[in-house]
């Protein structure tokens, strides 16, 4: 597991911002953003429009959880195409 801290840049909403995630952290958004077809840009600026009161990163993370607890099916195998849902479950 990748615990040590990485900062990478991304453009949240138009205003250019950085982020304190895990390795691990980022190769998840990373895997999403695949899955998904968004960039990091546009998945971050998604998970900012359900941010109320709690930090961007502690948000993000909390997003890679619901996601891929989403996005399991029963067989285990990860399936793309549910941020719609997801996101409507946030609302």
């Amino acid at each position: 597991m990748q615990g040590k801290l990485v900062s990478r840049n991304v453009t949240v909403g138009g205003h250019r911002t950085s982020l304190r995630l895990e390795g691990a952290t980022w190769a998840a958004l990373d895997q999403i953003c695949a899955l998904e077809q968004n960039t990091i840009h546009e998945l971050c600026t998604m998970i900012e429009r359900f941010r109320h009161g709690s930090s961007r990163t502690s948000m993000v993370r909390a997003f890679i959880v619901s996601y891929f607890r989403t996005a399991a099916n029963d067989g285990g195998e990860m399936q793309g195409g549910i941020l719609p849902k997801l996101l409507e479950q946030a609302s």
